[in-house]
């Protein structure tokens, strides 16, 4: 078997869009992975097509051979777009071995210790706050809203749901981003009264929509600098937050945030490889080590979910893409020993389920773990070309 070509199929996803890379090969069979081009990852397209001709009219089963090259071939500029590169290319590859097979990917990887998977409810109000015209889906505009927001989690039966920092209330709801340059407090990052005010108006409503028992967490990004998290994070207390999730580069400072505040953190979805984890967990920077999929490829994340087993830390995939990315995320999740729950967004775009071939099976808040060949599921490329990207 060799490889024939390697080709990126883009589509789209509303206020993103969605990319997919597809291996082909001589004998018919064709390997899928999805990646992320449109968030934080631009120049990725540009960088898989550079390394493509490495690997065209090779048998692509030696996955850790050609994932080995790739490396080295970009070794003094590893990480970022990159590594997101590598990491696509590497998960088509293990769709493409696991279907010569005739297996799920993650029989090749140990094979599963669970069949079903926790989920929770990602960006929850969140996208329906910034993205729900593009997307097509409910406006959250008002506290109420997050009542009535809450409350469909519940209905749906998921057991925990994360949220974003929401500004409520006047003619302009939004997103509280100021890591990403959106909005108030950018620069500066700082923890500004009106902002700690709106995440205990928003949590104090979740907590009375959905009660006791479903669980809370709250991501901050890159939103604040270290005295900003710890001031967020008291504010929260009252919540009883299942973790709080921030994006720090720096392990120590991460560290410090830990030993100061009374909840799990959760962290590292935006590292690269097992040597960008090594000093979080030397530093014990973190209760769980959030790791991206489709970034570093699904071989390199049981690496990685090995080795914070190893410091006794749990892991959770980063996964707020698609469905196929949810796929690949299941593959990892059914596998990794130390997993603590696994990231899903419900609210998408209507023609999402189109895209693939068969759709991630989520019932009562839990996935269950695919069964078929490769990832269990393929790109449609009809739908695909039927909802081309708008940017």
């Amino acid at each position: 078997m060799r490889i024939t070509k390697i080709e990126r199929l883009r589509a789209d996803g509303g206020w993103r869009t969605l990319d997919f890379l597809k291996i082909s090969t001589d004998e018919g069979l064709v390997g899928w992975s999805e990646f992320n081009e449109s968030f934080g990852g631009l120049g990725v397209s540009a960088l898989i097509d550079n390394l493509a001709p490495l690997l065209v009219g090779k048998d692509p089963r030696a996955v850790e051979a050609h994932v080995a090259l790739l490396y080295a071939v970009r070794r003094q500029a590893s990480g970022g777009a990159v590594q997101q590169a590598i990491g696509a290319i590497e998960n088509a590859l293990l769709d493409l071995k696991a279907k010569a097979l005739g297996i799920p990917v993650y029989e090749m990887l140990g094979g599963p210790v669970r069949d079903r998977i926790r989920l929770y409810w990602s960006h929850c109000a969140s996208y329906r706050v910034s993205h729900w015209e593009s997307m097509l889906i409910p406006p959250v505009r008002t506290l109420d809203d997050i009542l009535t927001c809450g409350k469909e989690v519940v209905a749906r039966g998921y057991t925990a749901l994360k949220t974003n920092v929401l500004l409520l209330g006047d003619e302009h709801p939004r997103g509280h981003s100021p890591g990403f340059a959106r909005g108030e407090s950018f620069p500066e990052l700082n923890p500004e009264r009106y902002a700690v005010e709106a995440i205990k108006d928003q949590l104090a409503a979740f907590r009375q929509a959905v009660g006791p028992t479903v669980e809370i967490m709250v991501d901050l990004n890159f939103n604040y600098k270290t005295e900003g998290y710890i001031q967020m994070a008291r504010a929260m207390e009252p919540y009883n937050l299942f973790w709080l999730e921030i994006d720090s580069r720096d392990a120590k400072a991460l560290h410090y945030i830990r030993s100061q505040v009374c909840m799990p953190v959760a962290s590292c979805e935006c590292l690269f490889g097992r040597k960008d984890y090594r000093p979080f967990f030397e530093n014990q920077s973190m209760d769980v080590a959030i790791i991206d999929t489709p970034w570093n490829g699904v071989a390199e994340s049981l690496k990685i979910a090995a080795m914070a087993d190893a410091y006794e830390v749990n892991v959770a995939p980063h996964n707020f893409y698609g469905h196929l990315a949810t796929m690949q995320s299941a593959h990892f999740a059914a596998v990794a020993p130390n997993l603590r729950i696994m990231e899903i967004d419900p609210d998408m775009v209507p023609w999402q389920d189109d895209l693939v071939t068969v759709v991630p099976d989520v019932r009562d808040g839990y996935l269950h773990v695919p069964t078929g060949p490769g990832w269990g599921t393929e790109i449609n490329e009809e739908a695909v070309r039927a909802h081309p990207p708008r940017r």
